[in-house]
C-alpha cells in the first residue's frame, strides 16, 4: 500500500488530522490498535477552547456540537475562604464549550465514514521504519496478515504509550516530567450539574471539581492519594467527601445519584522534545501530557494537529518552511499550556508534605486573584486558549 501520510493512532487527534488532510485532497490513512467500540468507550474531558471549536466547524463536524454543546462564559473558583468568578467573556471576549471528547470522536468517525477515509482498526505491532530517510514506511499486522504502508510522512498521534515517540532515538530526545503525589477519582452520574459553569474547589482535605457533560450528566472529581483504589470508594463515600470540600451553600445544592462510571487517574506533567525526527511528526499525548486541572489535554492535541495539518498542506503546495518549523511552533504553545496547568494544579491541590509555607502561599495566590483584574485576565486568557 502507499499513502502520502500514515497516521498512527485513531483517537480524536489522529482522526481530526486525517479529516483536515483529506479535506485538502491529501491521501491520509489512520492505523489504530484498538477497536472503534473501545475508542468510543473512553471517558475523557469535554472543555473545548474556541480554537478547537473553530477547527471542528472548519472540518465540517460542528453541527451536533453547536446543537448539543454548552457555552460557558466563566468558571467559579472557591478556595481558602475566597470565592472568585472568572468571567471569560468580559475579560477576553471568548468562551469555552462543554462537549465530551467521546462525542468529538464519534463525530469525526461519522464524517470519515461518510467521505470514505480509511481507518484501520486492529492494527497490531505497528513499527515505523526509515523515519530519518526520504522514504519512510510502516509495518503492522491486520486481519491476520502482515501489511506495509509506504508513505511520505508519518504522524504519531498514538498517545503516551504508543510506538511513535520511542522511534526517535533516545539520545536525541529530551524528556521533562513531573509526577504529582496524588490522583483524581472521577465519577460520572446521571444527575444535573452543580452550577451552570464548572466549579473548582481548593480545600485542606484536597481538591474537588464539579463538571458536566450535559444538563443531565455530571462529572465530579476528588483529589485522592495514589495508594487509593476505585474499590475503596463507595458512591456514598464519594458524595460525602465532595460535600465536605465545597462551601456549605454549594454542598446543599449538590444532587447525588448512582455512579455509572468511576475511575482514578494519576496526574503528571510530561513533555518530550523535539516533536519531529526526519519525516516523523508527533502530536498530542505522544509528545506531552498535562494534568487535567487546566483542561488542556485535548485542546493541546488540537493545536498540534492544526499546525501539522497546515504545514503538510503547505508542503504539498510547494512551501516547506511551515513543516520545518512545526516542532518549535507546537512546543512553544505546549510549554505555555503546561505552565498554566501546573500553576492551576499547584494553586488548588493539597500538598501536605510541603508544609505550612506552601499552604499559606496558595491562600495568598487565591486572595490576590480575587482582588486583581489583571490576574483574573491572565487566568482567563490561558483557560480559553492562547492564540494558535
Amino acid at each position: 500500500m502507499r499513502n502520502q501520510i500514515c497516521i498512527i493512532g485513531g483517537g480524536p487527534s489522529g482522526l481530526l488530522l486525517c479529516l483536515l488532510l483529506r479535506r485538502a485532497g491529501l491521501d491520509a490513512i489512520v492505523l489504530e490498535q484498538r477497536s472503534r467500540d473501545y475508542v468510543l468507550a473512553r471517558i475523557r474531558a469535554g472543555v473545548l477552547e474556541q480554537g478547537l471549536v473553530d477547527i471542528l466547524r472548519a472540518a465540517g463536524v460542528g453541527k451536533r456540537l453547536e446543537a448539543e454543546g454548552f457555552t460557558h462564559d466563566g468558571t467559579l473558583i472557591v478556595a481558602h475562604g475566597q470565592r472568585v468568578h472568572i468571567d471569560f467573556k468580559a475579560l477576553t471576549g471568548k468562551s469555552v464549550t462543554i462537549y465530551g471528547q467521546t462525542e468529538v470522536t464519534r463525530d469525526l468517525y461519522d464524517e470519515l465514514d461518510r467521505i470514505g477515509a480509511p481507518v484501520l482498526h486492529g492494527a497490531e505491532g505497528v513499527t515505523i521504519h526509515g523515519a530519518a530517510t526520504d522514504a519512510p514506511h510502516v509495518t503492522f499486522r491486520h486481519d491476520g496478515q502482515d501489511r506495509r504502508i509506504d508513505c511520505d510522512y508519518v504522524a504519531g498521534c498514538d498517545g503516551f504509550h504508543g510506538p511513535s515517540r520511542r522511534t526517535i532515538p533516545e539520545k536525541l530526545r529530551r524528556q521533562f516530567e513531573h509526577v504529582y503525589p496524588f490522583g483524581w477519582l472521577g465519577i460520572l452520574s446521571e444527575t444535573p450539574p452543580l452550577q451552570h459553569e464548572l466549579v473548582y474547589a481548593g480545600h485542606d482535605r484536597g481538591f474537588a471539581l464539579c463538571s458536566m457533560r450535559n444538563a443531565g450528566l455530571s462529572r465530579h472529581y476528588l483529589q485522592v492519594p495514589l495508594t487509593d483504589e476505585v474499590g475503596d470508594w463507595s458512591d456514598a463515600a464519594f458524595w460525602a467527601e465532595l460535600r465536605r470540600r465545597l462551601p456549605a451553600d454549594l454542598a446543599d445544592q449538590l444532587v447525588t445519584g448512582p455512579s455509572i462510571e468511576k475511575s482514578i487517574a494519576p496526574l503528571r506533567s510530561f513533555i518530550s522534545e523535539p516533536m519531529r525526527w526526519g519525516r516523523l511528526f508527533l502530536a498530542g499525548d505522544a509528545a506531552h501530557i498535562v494534568p487535567p486541572t487546566g483542561a488542556k489535554g485535548l485542546n493541546l492535541a488540537a493545536s498540534d494537529v492544526w499546525y501539522l495539518s497546515q504545514a503538510l498542506i503547505a508542503r504539498y503546495a510547494g512551501d516547506a518552511e511551515p513543516l520545518e518549523a512545526y516542532s518549535a511552533r507546537a512546543l512553544s504553545r505546549v510549554w505555555k499550556a503546561s505552565r498554566f496547568s501546573w500553576s492551576m494544579t499547584r494553586m488548588l491541590h493539597s500538598f501536605p508534605a510541603e508544609g505550612a509555607f506552601l499552604a499559606r502561599m496558595q491562600a495568598t495566590e487565591v486572595e490576590y486573584l480575587a482582588g486583581s483584574q489583571a490576574a483574573q485576565t491572565a487566568l482567563a486568557e490561558n483557560y480559553v486558549g492562547l492564540p494558535y
